[in-house]
């Protein structure tokens, strides 16, 4: 039987504060962060051409929020003075997290108060994603009436890791890759995922996250993690609603595009709630749309993700032999 979320895990790693533990999870995150910070160092090659290096495999293949990220960071570099508001990305092939990126910026479009770029980025030649980031001014506005924010804090409820502990056993390899490859984020949750073994059901679905300490003030930083980060759960979402019964052991979820709309300045070292909800499912293909508020209620960014959930090939049985 599922875990229900009240039943947090005394364990000192998933049970508890992360931030300050000492636990070897909060170090494992920490190291996460600290590696995905280098990866999005790029390496200029000159013509607003740039060489990237990846996260450690934990899906086998590239991440698609550290795709999504890094073309952020490339589109940036050619328009200092603005911060992006959005990206519009689509996923051509996937990619191998041993093989160094090539990334290439077509400077677009440059007006008075707004700027938009072309970001190519390829894997031995071959692309694996093309994307388009539109910048303009960074303001804020409180015109906006808070979003009432549902249920209890973020503290109070457990890690996306406590629930790898009630995970089936044949999900449970699946599961020990969040411990021991842990995202750059504490993410939590009162609902375990699919892949942990959660139960599909209709309609929304929420967790909180933030970064694991605190970084600096630079807001386009703050806008480049936050779309990294946008990119979890999405594809889990489009398996929760699927009106078949899909796992992550008999499925496979592919992304084909993802959007991110930013519409204030983030401060991703706080947290934030995640609301996603598959809006519509037709044939192996899924939407999936996100809204982000921080704590206090503000609608920070708007997410929209096409989701490809298709039951995993067979191997071809062997031929018998003739005669």
């Amino acid at each position: 039987m599922q875990a229900s979320a009240s039943e947090v895990s005394a364990h000192p790693d998933y049970g508890g504060p992360l931030l300050g533990s000492g636990s070897q999870l909060e170090g494992a995150t920490l190291d996460a962060l600290d590696r995905l910070h280098q990866v999005l160092t790029l390496h200029p090659l000159g013509d607003d051409r740039y060489l990237a290096d990846n996260e450690a495999g934990r899906f086998g293949r590239i991440f698609g929020g550290q795709l999504i990220a890094q073309a952020m960071t490339a589109a940036a570099a050619t328009v200092p003075e603005l911060t992006a508001h959005s990206i519009h990305a689509s996923f051509l092939r996937p990619g191998d997290s041993g093989v160094p990126l090539e990334i290439a910026v077509d400077r677009t479009r440059d007006g008075r108060t707004m700027s938009a770029r072309q970001v190519t980025i390829q894997q031995d030649g071959r692309t694996l994603v093309v994307a388009t980031v539109s910048f303009d001014t960074s303001t804020d506005s409180t015109d906006a009436a808070p979003v009432p924010l549902p249920g209890p804090p973020p503290e109070a409820l457990p890690l996306l890791q406590h629930w790898v502990q009630h995970a089936p056993p044949y999900l449970a390899g699946r599961g020990n890759t969040w411990i021991e490859r842990p995202p750059p984020l504490e993410v939590r949750t009162a609902e375990a995922p699919v892949f942990l073994g959660g139960a599909q059901a209709p309609g929304p679905r929420a967790h909180w996250m933030r970064l694991p300490c605190g970084i600096d003030g630079d807001p386009q930083l703050h806008a480049v993690l936050l779309a990294y980060a946008s990119d979890y759960l999405l594809v889990d979402t489009a398996f929760r609603a699927h009106p078949q019964p899909v796992d992550h052991a008999t499925h496979t979820g592919l992304t084909l595009d993802h959007s991110v709309w930013l519409h204030r300045p983030v401060h991703f070292d706080r947290w934030h709630l995640y609301t996603q909800q598959t809006v519509a499912t037709a044939g192996h293909r899924a939407l999936v749309r996100g809204t982000m508020v921080d704590a206090a209620g503000r609608h920070v960014a708007s997410t929209a993700q096409e989701v490809l959930v298709r039951p995993i090939a067979e191997p071809p049985r062997p031929q018998k032999p003739e005669g």
